[in-house]
Order: structure tokens, then C-alpha cells, then sequence
């Protein structure tokens, strides 16, 4: 395929002497006349293990030009890759002025070119960049459409520094925010052979990805070195806590606890979060992320609550008491915080929990709510779908086929639900629809 990679910093140096590798004829276009000429003379603009070996022979192979002009790029290729630069100002935003400008400069190209044409954005950008941003400016310069005349699409990249090389081979997966069905295609002709999953998402999904799992790297390491500074000072040795840790792909290395929903309860996180804080206080040690995830935890709970308020209604149901479904455990529960509050506005409550029955909680359990909500029995009811009936917003906290079913029988068309549960088969639902965090 003849393809032009707009930008050779690391990205874009590392993906054009992978696609000349892999057979591909590739125009590198830049502004920088010294990058330019080093790939020339087939040594390499960036430090890399392989990267000498892999320009070499890019440029003895034959498969590899450069240029500084946008439009002999996109006219000699069929696809083109924008890895230029979009850095942070110092107010956390992004400077988009390099990725604004080569937008009309491929427009402009776009323009006098009668075939049809691929740009995939690698840039990070934030989510509707590319939509409302990128697209409008080509479609503007190029008096073309976007659908029709070229598609641009988004593709996040998975390159670590220093490893780079094997990062483009071994991917974790690849990702390809696109609707469009040619677009697709020439990608799985590009990357379809590597070994990895290959997924089709939305543009602006696939924007976010890469934030997302940028900044779970940042919480990773932070989360362990807190856990380091921590056992350090209680004189546990952390690398063998965080091994076993790491041990753990049930719960921990996996993809539990890692789905958009409500805030965290129960008798056990809010309990031993609590208790390490407490010993990192008496020890004079900093956690300053540990110390904010109950922080976080209340603003979800607050979020969720005012949501219910600023719908302005006195009718409430709230389905779900425990903290999760399948227990009675009401210590901690988010679901009791947010019943606290609608009883201190002066909301009319109904709550319907099957697996709660407040005259046989015991123990522990028993004395937390009689010091929260004592007269809970009275706001409890045995009947879903009188709960239903009556409420003009549900709040849905569990996560029950019987409880679905109901929902779906009984749900009006004027009352407001919202899912903190991630309901399955939400579209059969009348009322106005609200996930708490989707």
C-alpha cells in the first residue's frame, strides 16, 4: 500500500520504518529538514533499540521517501498518518495549531486529488477532536465530504519508549475509531495480521481510550508506590505484597472493579481504606491519591444525587438498599447515604430490597442502620411493582431478572430512571433514560 506519515517524531518514525519493513511504500512528510535528511541517509531522527537496523534498511530497501510538502504526500499516497505533535499549554489544554494546520494543508490537497483517501489521526487529541475539529477544517479546504470523498478516522497508539519496535509488533490490541466500512478495510489490510485482537469503535471511544489507559498507568504506579511507602514504614517488605498482588488476575489484575457504576460500600473497602489512612497519618506518611479515593467515592454518591434533585420530583423509589445485590449488608452502602438524603429534603421515599428485611438484620449490620435511617421499616415495601407504580423517579440499584422484568412491564413513559446498575436491555424501558456515569 502506498502510504504518508505526517510527522516523524517517535510515533511516526517508528510506524514508517515498520510499514517500509513490512512492504509497504511510505512518504515521510515533515518540516524539520535535519529528520528529513537523516531518514535520507537512512540513519534514524530518534534513540531506539532497532531503530538503526530498521532505517537502514528502510532507505536501502527503496520503499522509503520523504518530503516537506503536505500535498506531494497525500498525493502519492492512499493513506496518510497524522503523528504530529499536539502539546500541553500550561493551563493542561492541548495546542491543536500544528494538527489545525496540516488539516488545511491536506485539504488543500484533498482538493485537486480525484481519488479517494484515508487520514487516521495517531495525534492524542481529546474526545471530538476529530469530529469537530479535523473533519470540518479538510471538508472546508477540500470542498469535499467527509463519508464520500475521504474518510478520517482515529487510531490511539500503544508505543512505550524504548521498546517501541516490539510494541508496533505485539500490541495489546488495535483499536480504529471509524463508520466507515472502506476505512476498515484498509486498516485490516495494514495491521489485520498482527497478533492481536482487532476492534471497531466509535471515533470518539477511540479518543478516550487512549487517555484512559495512559492515565491507568499513572494510577498504577502511583497505587504501588503508595503501597511501597506504606509497608516500608511498617516494615513489610513491598515488592512481595505487590507480587502477590499481581498474582491475582481474578480480581485484581482483571477486569473486575473496572466497569463505570456506582460508588464502592460495604463493610470491608470503606473499612480497610480507612484504617491504612489512619496508620499512614500516625507515621507521617504521604498518600495523597489513597487519601482521596473516599473523597471521590462521596462525589460519585453526590452525583447521583443530585441528579435525582435536580429533577424536581417528590416521588422516589429506590430499589436497592444493601450495598450490593445479593447480600443484606447495609454497613456503608451508598444506596443508605443516598435514602438519608432524599428523607432530609422531604422526598416521599419507597425502598423495595428482597434480600433486606430490617427485623432480622443482626449485629454490626443492625446497628449501623438504626444509627442512620432508625425508622427504615417504615419506608420499606414488599412489593416492586406498587414501588413502581407509584414513583414518578426510580432509582435502580439492583441488578435482578425479576426486578428487569417488572421494570419493563410497569415503566412509564413520564417517569425518569436512573441506572446505576448498568441495566441489561435498557432499550425496552419507557421513561427518560439516565445512567449515573454513562
Amino acid at each position: 500500500m502506498n502510504v504518508s506519515i505526517f510527522g516523524l517524531g517517535y510515533v511516526g518514525a517508528v510506524s514508517l520504518g515498520c510499514l517500509a519493513r513490512d512492504g509497504h511504500v511510505v512518504v515521510g512528510v515533515d518540516l524539520d529538514q535535519t529528520k528529513l535528511e537523516l531518514i535520507r541517509q537512512g540513519a534514524t531522527p530518534i534513540i531506539e533499540e532497532g531503530m538503526e537496523t530498521l532505517m537502514r534498511d528502510a532507505a536501502t530497501g527503496g520503499r522509503v521517501d520523504v518530503t516537506d510538502d503536505a500535498m506531494d504526500g497525500v498525493q502519492r499516497s492512499d493513506v496518510s498518518f497524522v503523528c504530529v505533535g499536539t502539546p500541553a499549554r500550561s493551563n493542561g489544554s492541548q495546542d491543536l495549531t500544528a494538527i489545525r494546520r496540516l488539516s488545511e494543508q491536506v485539504g488543500k490537497a484533498m482538493k485537486v486529488k480525484t481519488g479517494y483517501h484515508v487520514f487516521v489521526i495517531r495525534s492524542t487529541v481529546f474526545p471530538g477532536t476529530v469530529e469537530d475539529s479535523i473533519v470540518p477544517i479538510i471538508e472546508e479546504h477540500s470542498g469535499k465530504k467527509n463519508g464520500q470523498d475521504f474518510d478520517v478516522c482515529f487510531q490511539p497508539e500503544f508505543l512505550r519508549e524504548g521498546s517501541s519496535i516490539k510494541d508496533y509488533d505485539n500490541p495489546p490490541l488495535t483499536v480504529v475509531g471509524t463508520d466507515s466500512v472502506r476505512a476498515e478495510n484498509v486498516l485490516r489490510d495494514l495491521f489485520g495480521h498482527l497478533p492481536c485482537e482487532f476492534i471497531v469503535t466509535s471515533i470518539r471511544t477511540a479518543e478516550m481510550v487512549k487517555y484512559a489507559c495512559n492515565i491507568f498507568h499513572a494510577l498504577k504506579a502511583t497505587f504501588a508506590n503508595e503501597i511501597g511507602r506504606l509497608s516500608q514504614a511498617m516494615l513489610v517488605d513491598s515488592h512481595a505484597v505487590m507480587d502477590m498482588v499481581c498474582r491475582d488476575t481474578r480480581l485484581n489484575i482483571s477486569p473486575a472493579y473496572l466497569r463505570p457504576g456506582f460508588a464502592f460500600g460495604g463493610s470491608c473497602l470503606p473499612k480497610d481504606l480507612k484504617a491504612m489512612l489512619y496508620v499512614a497519618k500516625n507515621k507521617d506518611v504521604s498518600v495523597p491519591m489513597l487519601a482521596n479515593v473516599l473523597t471521590s467515592n462521596t462525589v460519585h454518591i453526590d452525583h447521583a444525587i443530585e441528579t435525582v434533585l435536580s429533577a424536581g420530583k417528590k416521588s422516589i423509589g429506590l430499589i436497592g438498599l444493601s450495598f450490593k445485590s445479593g447480600t443484606d449488608d447495609l454497613r456503608e452502602s451508598p444506596l443508605v447515604v443516598m435514602a438519608e438524603r432524599f428523607i432530609g429534603k422531604g422526598l416521599d421515599l419507597q425502598i423495595y430490597d428482597p434480600e433486606v428485611n430490617v427485623a432480622r438484620l443482626m449485629g454490626a449490620n443492625r446497628r449501623f442502620i438504626e444509627e442512620t435511617i432508625p425508622h427504615i421499616a417504615s419506608l420499606m415495601t414488599k412489593s416492586c411493582e406498587s414501588l413502581v407504580e407509584k414513583a414518578d423517579v426510580l432509582i435502580v440499584g439492583l441488578n435482578d431478572a425479576a426486578i428487569m422484568e417488572v421494570l419493563v412491564q410497569q415503566s412509564r413513559d413520564d417517569q425518569i430512571i436512573l441506572d446505576l446498575v448498568n441495566i441489561p436491555q435498557k432499550d425496552r424501558l419507557r421513561g427518560n433514560y439516565q445512567g449515573v456515569c454513562w
